[in-house]
């Protein structure tokens, strides 16, 4: 019979695979950016608009999503995102138009994201895992996307290079399928009711009055305008300075398997250390990173260089900002409540892609985009200093509302 120790580590390999599953596959796309708008004439603005739709139809869904997965468990929401998910691909893989590609990588697979993905996952860590031990657990699971990043992005080239960006797309799909079996046996229950817990409404209203729940949702938009403006445009932007597209998928494959490191060493180090702090000191380096790559001369070494850096960053801020939310409301609403932070990230997200990808458009460059990524980290840098992650004290009468 299976220890309470083997059921956990058992829910967190089943959790991990789920999420390298989802990250790794979405970290593929920006490899489409070239055959599709060369096939169909566009310019790098209509692929950049539906990724953009797609983060923040992720975003705005997220909430929601979290919320469900909160009160019946997370199994069933990993479900349906699944089959959102191989929907959204098989129906990318037949886009022509502006409006089949933001209908299927926008609308679809957005919504596909938001069930499979940080908020709804880390969300059911969080209840599975011992709080003294939840920093970790949920900087392990965060890792398990990057090593998605890591084995799917040249998995996606070799795909498209041998079948075609169609045939690439389906076979994705099937890819995908494999999360919904593995949702199904994530066995999660939602955390028993308490005479001391609030509503849903009640920990809206308790979230919203907290000044620093609003610092931690601004300094997540900076984190996805960053992350996925690099994630989508970088093999362009190397491209167009002469480096091959193999070097851009090279370099994005190292951001993924740096972050395992950098990631399972933010959960580690936000056990020990304050997770505002070193979220601030986070930031300031990677804008110190993004502002080297950009002033000195660029070369395939270069271009390595910066895929460690930023892999060692890259989504370091997932477990240490969950982890904040963990810690100062519980994890009773976890997944909500993580899920209107990550609204946030994905609001970042959507001004990164469709601004990297206007600008380009507009000025045949992406200089203007990177001086603002920079700028950024400063701003978030200052927003994560001044937010406290003590627990809120709580009325012990407080009433419990369905």
């Amino acid at each position: 019979m299976a220890t309470s120790k083997q059921k956990t580590l058992l829910f967190i390999l089943l959790a991990s695979f789920v999420i390298s599953t989802a990250m790794g596959l979405r970290h593929g796309f920006g490899l489409f950016i070239e055959p599709m708008s060369s096939d169909f004439g566009w310019g790098r603005g209509v692929f950049a608009f539906a990724l953009a739709v797609q983060n923040l139809i992720w975003g705005l869904s997220q909430p929601f999503t979290g919320a469900l997965a909160d009160r019946f468990g997370a199994a069933r929401i990993i479900v349906v995102g699944g089959i959102l998910y191989v929907l959204g691909l098989c129906f990318m893989s037949l886009s022509t138009s502006a409006l089949g590609m933001t209908l299927s990588a926008g609308l679809l697979i957005g919504l596909g994201l938001s069930g499979t993905t940080f908020s709804v996952i880390l969300g059911a860590v969080g209840r599975a895992v011992a709080p003294e031990k939840r920093s970790m657990a949920m900087g392990l699971v965060s890792a398990a996307g990057s090593f998605g990043q890591f084995a799917m992005l040249p998995g996606t080239l070799g795909l498209i290079e041998w079948l075609g960006w169609a045939a690439a797309l389906l076979a994705m799909g099937a890819i995908a399928a494999f999360m919904i079996p593995l949702g199904a046996m994530l066995k999660d229950s939602p955390t028993p009711k308490s005479l001391g817990d609030l509503s849903l409404r009640g920990a809206l209203n308790e979230a919203a009055g907290q000044k620093g729940f609003w610092l931690l949702c601004l300094g997540f938009f900076v984190c996805g305008f960053q992350v996925v403006f690099i994630a989508v445009h970088l093999p362009g932007y190397l491209f167009d300075n002469g480096l091959s597209i193999q070097i851009g998928t090279t370099v994005l494959a190292l951001v993924g398997l740096f972050n395992i490191v950098g990631t399972y060493m933010a959960g580690w180090l936000g056990g020990i250390w304050s997770k505002p702090r070193l979220l601030s000191w986070l930031y300031l380096v990677r804008g110190a990173i993004i502002a080297a790559f950009i002033v000195l001369p660029l070369s395939s070494t270069s271009a390595y260089l910066f895929g460690i850096a930023m892999g060692l960053l890259w989504l370091s801020t997932v477990p240490l900002t969950n982890g904040i939310v963990a810690s100062v409301f519980g994890v009773r609403h976890l997944s909500m409540l993580g899920g209107i932070v990550f609204l946030f990230h994905q609001l970042g997200s959507f001004m990164g892609v469709w601004l990297g990808g206007y600008m380009y458009d507009l000025t045949g460059h992406y200089n203007t985009v990177w001086q603002i990524a920079i700028i950024l980290s400063l701003v978030a840098a200052a927003l994560h200093w001044f937010i406290s992650e003590k627990p809120l004290a709580r009325p012990t009468h407080t009433q419990v509302t369905p």
